[in-house]
């Protein structure tokens, strides 16, 4: 390791950087009480609770308000500006986020830990360096170690390791994974939009609410399996099973289908039933309707069935009715629909195949730029993670 870089509790680090337990960089360190639900209003302040502390910051699209309390509990969990909010108890243990504006009256709840900075401008620093996914994160799992419940107290808060940098670097490394997050959030909202304008489509191609141009044939109601061929599956012996590649992926439901496409995960040397590639697969057994594709030939275990059709239109169009399956499931263990609810099923088409094709290929294309645009997220996404390590441990340094 290079002569600049120093071993600690936490691994190395620069050797001008510090290492200082968060108690020492904080006024004080806090929690809320139990008991706050009598004070719970449909208007007030705000009360902030463990789902509200996401991975850096505060969602409060569904706030609980209250009419706090007079006195010491009300004065001790009051939130205020720049304050470092952390989930001490729960699935969500360690989320952590910064109050970075002005919430008005605003108090924590008993499982969530507050902490009150001595110097608040190292707060977007520190809520970095704690976060999930962090070098510092680990922490606090590790300060649940052997506990029956997940969960963190004061005391552990006060003796998380921060291993800090001057101000000013503080700042740049804030400011550096801020952009990377500001660019996800961005990607996340034109993906939710794209998104959106793709369901409007779908409402509006697939009923013929909007015809495209040159496009003027009649639309007939068909039964499913009047128009598709329909394949059925059925589970091969397990005794088939196995995971070396040998036979065909075998597909049963959704714990084999990944955004909408065939998966790897057990093969079978006993084909029962063939799923051929770029047939449509849908889940026969709760969740019913679901629809995906095959990546590649498969066996077809009895959750599922496969749909031979000859363009992508009816792709499409049996995802536009997945929310109609709900009336037809039936059985009291689980939910399932047979050979003959299938084949029953309602289509309405237009009778020109060349407007089939041209409606599948414009939703096609929506769906090819919402994958481009995940794929450019989940790619930025790894950068962050990339960053986190490297700044926040001194490897990269930004001067």
């Amino acid at each position: 390791m290079n002569a600049r870089y120093k071993q600690t509790e936490i691994g190395y680090i620069p050797e001008d950087w510090l290492i200082v337990e968060l108690g020492k960089l904080s006024e004080f360190i806090t929690s809320g009480s139990r008991g706050w639900a009598r004070y719970y209003s449909d208007h007030g302040s705000l009360f902030i609770q463990s789902q509200n502390v996401r991975d850096g910051w505060l969602d409060l699209k569904e706030s609980q308000f209250v009419t706090p309390p007079q006195g010491s509990e009300g004065s001790r969990t009051r939130v205020k500006h720049s304050d470092i909010l952390i989930t001490i108890t729960g699935n969500s243990v360690g989320n952590i986020a910064l109050v970075e504006r002005e919430l008005g009256e605003a108090y924590i709840s008993q499982h969530v830990g507050l902490v009150r900075l001595r110097e608040p401008s190292s707060g977007r620093y520190i809520c970095r360096f704690l976060s999930p996914g962090s070098p510092g994160n680990g922490q606090i799992f590790a300060s649940q170690s052997g506990q029956s419940k997940p969960g963190l107290n004061l005391i552990n808060l006060k003796e998380l390791q921060i291993a800090l940098p001057a101000l000013h670097e503080q700042c740049a490394i804030a400011s550096a994974l801020s952009d990377v997050d500001a660019l996800l959030a961005k990607l996340d909202a034109l993906i939710a939009k794209k998104r959106d304008l793709k369901q409007a489509a779908m409402q509006q191609l697939l009923t013929g609410q909007t015809r495209l141009p040159g496009c003027s044939s009649t639309w007939e109601s068909k039964q499913l399996g009047g128009v598709a061929e329909i394949t059925m599956g059925q589970s091969p012996s397990s005794s088939n099973y196995n995971s070396k590649g040998l036979g065909l992926p075998l597909v049963q439901g959704n714990a084999d289908i990944s955004n909408r496409e065939t998966i790897r995960r057990i093969f079978t040397t006993e084909i029962t039933k063939l799923g051929r590639l770029g047939d449509i697969l849908m889940s026969v057994r709760a969740p019913v309707g679901e629809i995906s594709r095959a990546a590649f030939d498969v066996c077809l275990g009895r959750g599922v069935c496969a749909i031979h059709y000859p363009n992508d239109f009816m792709y499409h169009y049996l995802i536009f009715l997945e929310p109609t399956w709900g009336r037809l499931s039936k059985g009291s263990t689980f939910d399932s629909v047979n050979s003959t609810d299938v084949r029953a099923l309602t289509v309405t088409l237009p009778k020109d195949v060349g407007e089939q094709t041209a409606i599948a290929t414009i939703l096609s294309d929506m769906d090819a730029e919402i994958t481009a645009l995940e794929a450019r997220r989940d790619k930025t996404r790894d950068l962050k993670q990339g960053m986190m390590q490297e700044l926040l441990t001194g490897r990269i340094r930004l001067v």
